[in-house]
């Protein structure tokens, strides 16, 4: 099928490929006149344009290896699409007829699945049993409808394992063409997607064969504090949609406000399905649609409630220190290795206090400056900032929140406070041990 298709448009040059390498998050592609939607801001990356042709909506993707800046001072090695990990988002409107064209500069074959899109089958994208894999330098074409409105994702189905942890992934939004009765109009509309990598200190590219070790937890192939804020105005209604290709479950936490989950990768979620919410469980290959009226300002974490996702270049075999007192071994080590530090004995914020000398091209495990201090986070951190100044529209950083007068946490200094209520000492257990049993009367049982 995918041979036949490239015939029906072999007299049409291919789309001259967009590449884009800033890791910036780029403003929405704003839609031409005649198709009104509002588009969304993905976080860290970017919209591919698209050209009409005989009225289909013609995109090209370059399957290709990328390097991705994770967080300022840390490059990976990657591969990806169109010059970036993940790839450029694809926005559509429900009813077009879509083309996309696949160009494969990989070392090996390479195939495209739509994941959760309704289309033929021999467009689905799984090598070897819906079609032949794209060799390398060959181009393969995918056309099919945008059936149905809502948030999906692309991604290899082919040597999967490998090109996945490779960081080969991207969005699909399919806008509804008309006014939905399940989908409210937002102002605000972002979109990411989850991924995790397993990359050494002072290494580039992640060993693709871990299966749940990883040790670098990303939005869209990045990392706190290289994570761009989500800037909002004021009782704007937000909309975030993430999907998740990483190995494991993510669950996904907003500060000070509540969300509803309004779809899925099956579409909207009926509003007697909904409920308020402040953490969503997002499964390894779904995606969740989460929306909340930003009432309240300020700056609010939004981040992975696992707290290993939370943290960067992290090790999983380092020993808990935590009340050993080797002070006098650390004396005597110091004389041999005058640069030693003592790590961990009153908790690993030590280490983001400490400025340890880190290898080439690698990330700090705990990090981020805020406006009282370290803020000891990593990966999988973000913050929604919510201000009544900013303007419609404006997706640009407003600076850290101003609080008003008596609203911060404050040491106290008053009278001492009364001794804190204990709990009772545990009881010891009993020195009795006597087996004590009771022979049943009921001779039915045995």
């Amino acid at each position: 099928m995918a041979a036949s298709s490239v015939s029906r448009v072999a007299m049409a040059a291919l789309p001259e490929p967009v590449i884009q390498t800033s890791a910036q998050t780029a403003p929405p592609l704003m839609p031409p006149n005649g198709r009104p939607y509002r588009p969304v801001v993905t976080l860290h990356s970017w919209t591919l344009p698209w050209r009409m042709n005989n009225g289909v909506k013609e995109f090209h993707l370059v399957a290709e290896p990328v390097v991705r800046e994770m967080t300022p001072g840390f490059n990976a090695h990657l591969w990806g699409y169109n010059g970036q990990s993940p790839g450029p988002t694809i926005e559509v409107v429900e009813g077009d007829r879509v083309r996309i064209f696949v160009t494969n500069k990989l070392p090996e074959h390479h195939a495209v699945h739509w994941h959760a899109q309704r289309l033929p089958c021999g467009m689905d994208g799984v090598s070897g049993l819906t079609q032949p894999s794209i060799p390398p330098g060959k181009t393969f074409v995918y056309e099919f409808e945008a059936r149905r409105p809502g948030t999906f994702m692309y991604h290899p189905h082919a040597d999967e394992m490998t090109q996945m942890a490779m960081g080969m992934m991207g969005m699909w939004i399919t806008h509804p063409r008309a006014k939905h009765p399940l989908i409210e109009d937002a102002d605000r509309d972002f979109c990411f997607l989850l991924n995790a990598f397993d990359i050494e200190p002072g290494s580039a590219t992640p060993k693709i064969m871990t299966m749940l070790d990883f040790n670098l937890w990303a939005w869209n192939s990045r990392i706190f504090p290289g994570l761009d804020s989500l800037n909002v105005r004021l009782n704007d209604r937000v909309r975030i949609r993430v999907g998740n290709l990483t190995m494991t479950n993510h669950p996904i936490h907003l500060h000070g406000h509540e969300f509803e989950v309004t779809g899925t990768d099956g579409g909207p979620v009926p509003k007697s399905a909904r409920w308020p919410e402040v953490t969503t469980d997002i499964a390894v290959g779904q995606m969740r649609q989460i929306e909340f009226i930003a009432s309240e300002e300020g700056d609010w974490a939004f981040h992975c409630h696992k707290s290993h996702h939370t943290m960067n270049a992290m090790g999983h075999n380092v020993p808990t220190m935590i009340g050993v007192d080797h002070s006098g071994l650390a004396k005597k080590i110091t004389k041999l290795i005058p640069d030693y530090m003592v790590m961990g004995e009153r908790g690993m914020a030590d280490m983001g206090e400490m400025e340890m000398p880190l290898p080439d091209n690698t990330a700090p495990m705990m990090t981020g400056e805020g406006p009282f201090g370290g803020v000891e986070m990593g990966g999988m951190f973000s913050i929604v900032k919510v201000r009544r100044d900013q303007k419609p529209g404006d997706y640009s950083d407003p600076g850290w929140f101003k609080h008003p007068k008596g609203t911060v946490a404050y040491e106290w200094t008053g009278e001492p406070l009364p001794e804190p209520v204990k709990a009772a000492p545990a009881q010891p257990a009993p020195t009795d041990t006597t087996v004590r049993a009771r022979k049943p009367t009921d001779h039915k049982h045995h």
